[in-house]
């Protein structure tokens, strides 16, 4: 049979080719197998024991001799190649940081924690911070800032609601003419001294610690940052001037200031204020002594100490950061409640008693101011037991400087 067609002839071709290889491997697959022509040759080799074959020998312990192990990183290569391949990841360098604790590093200054970057870290029961630094934080933002300030305003809103309510005190005596030496040009220098000194530290104060809520939105955070730092510079160099002017101010009036007998009856009449009844009182009244010890000492020394600390900090001290946020903590308190009392003080010797802010500035009043506000000392004055003219200065503009009986 002839293929005449070539593509029909391949295909028939190459089916028979296949169906030949399919019958071959079969019949190869069916025959057995051949057995050997050549004898295997006498093995020389001993018999092996079959527990050995079963259990092939373990590797010694330990390296082998000789072998020495790679060191293992260094911490500032890890960070380095870290570095290189997390570029901007700072999270190990504080993780070193945080874990170092209270281990001080090489540093060439003196005094103490130099060498410790931060503060260890603590967990205080019942709360959500673990540093010291952040516990400050959260007294000074949570606490001292928001009733400091409300302290202030509640302060503020008293006085002026009291003012416009009553009006300034006294005035309803007419001047005689006669005069009476109040203060005396040394007792004024140490007044003002200490006064003008108080009102720089107290709105540099006001500015660093609330300023940023009520001046940064007005005036932008450059104009308030160059207000800041030269208050702040101010606040540091008043600071040691109101210290000195604080002890000389103390030094000289203590001894008007003693408590007296009178004192109580004025105390528990409130000095007349809202009921409007005369109270006699002395050279100072009891309301002016308590301000007197409990603002010029007690909160005048409490706030001198810690600023000092605070401001005069030098190497060698062996002051710690912890000591210096105690000091801080202790200096805002202080401060916030000095400058509440010294409110009112303010408003008593300017616009809430009529006559008081000329006496501080000319040294002298007249006999019927003393004798409306401080009865008991303008009696004295007049039985001779206190001195009206204390001092050589000559009195301006007055006819006679000693009261007439």
């Amino acid at each position: 049979m002839t293929f005449k067609h070539p593509i029909r002839r391949s295909v028939m071709l190459a089916a028979t080719l296949a169906s030949a290889l399919i019958l071959g491997g079969s019949a190869w697959a069916q025959a057995p197998a051949a057995a050997p022509t050549i004898a295997p040759a006498q093995s020389t080799v001993a018999p092996v024991d079959a527990a050995a074959v079963a259990a092939p020998a373990r590797p010694p312990k330990g390296p082998p001799a000789g072998f020495v192990a790679p060191a293992e990183p260094k911490a500032d290569e890890n960070n380095a190649a870290r570095a290189k391949t997390q570029p901007g990841n700072n999270a190990p360098f504080w993780r070193d940081v945080r874990d170092s604790g209270d281990k001080p590093g090489v540093v060439s200054l003196p005094g103490a924690e130099k060498g410790i970057l931060v503060q260890s870290f603590v967990q205080y029961p019942g709360s959500t911070f673990t540093t010291a630094g952040e516990a400050w934080r959260q007294v000074r933002n949570n606490w001292i800032i928001p009733y400091g300030g409300s302290l202030m305003l509640l302060v503020l809103a008293a006085v002026g609601l009291y003012y416009f309510s009553k009006g300034p005190m006294g005035g309803h005596e007419v001047n005689t003419g006669r005069v009476i030496e109040r203060f005396t040009y040394l007792e004024r220098v140490a007044h003002w001294s200490t006064a003008i000194t108080f009102v720089i530290l107290a709105v540099s104060g006001i500015v660093l610690a609330f300023g940023k809520f009520f001046l940064l939105p007005i005036m932008g955070a450059t104009l308030f940052g160059w207000l800041s730092y030269a208050l702040k510079n101010a606040h540091n160099f008043a600071g040691p001037l109101f210290a000195v002017s604080l002890v000389v101010f103390a030094a000289i009036f203590v001894k008007d200031n003693l408590p007296k007998a009178h004192d109580v009856g004025w105390l528990a009449k409130g000095g007349g204020m809202l009921s409007g009844e005369h109270v006699p009182s002395g050279k100072f009244n009891a309301g002016e002594k308590f301000v007197f010890w409990g603002g010029v000492i007690v909160l005048g020394l409490v706030v001198t100490v810690s600023g000092l600390v605070l401001n005069l900090l030098i190497p060698g001290w062996g002051v710690t950061r912890g000591e210096m946020q105690v000091a801080h903590m202790v200096h805002a308190v202080a401060s916030v409640l000095m400058m509440a009392m010294f409110i009112g003080h303010i408003y008593m010797g300017t616009v809430g008693v009529s006559g008081a802010l000329n006496a501080m500035k000319t040294g002298y009043v007249d006999e019927a101011w003393a004798k409306e506000h401080h009865e008991l000392w303008h009696d004295d004055v007049r039985a001779g037991r206190v001195p009206a003219q204390r001092s050589a200065a000559v009195v301006p503009g007055a006819g006679r400087t000693s009261p007439q009986p």
